[in-house]
């Protein structure tokens, strides 16, 4: 059986500082690997997956006060 690679999400971020990203790690980490990349100008989120869709980030990031939006 062949194995499929994770689905790479990219998301566009509220999130502004460090200390905000270690609020939300355990439940990134949860969903699979992740990074952020703080200085872009939308503060982007990296999501690599194999089951996690992207409405699940979206709320995630929604329950610790933040906004995103998955990018094309």
């Amino acid at each position: 059986m062949a194995h499929c690679p994770p689905d790479v999400l990219v998301f566009k971020t509220t999130v502004r500082r460090p200390r905000h990203i270690r609020r939300l790690s355990t439940g990134l980490t949860a969903l699979g690997r992740w990074n952020f990349d703080l200085d872009d100008c939308d503060r982007i989120l990296r999501v690599e997956t194999g089951s996690c869709h992207a409405a699940a980030i979206v709320e995630l990031l929604g329950r610790f006060g933040f906004r995103c939006q998955e990018l094309a």
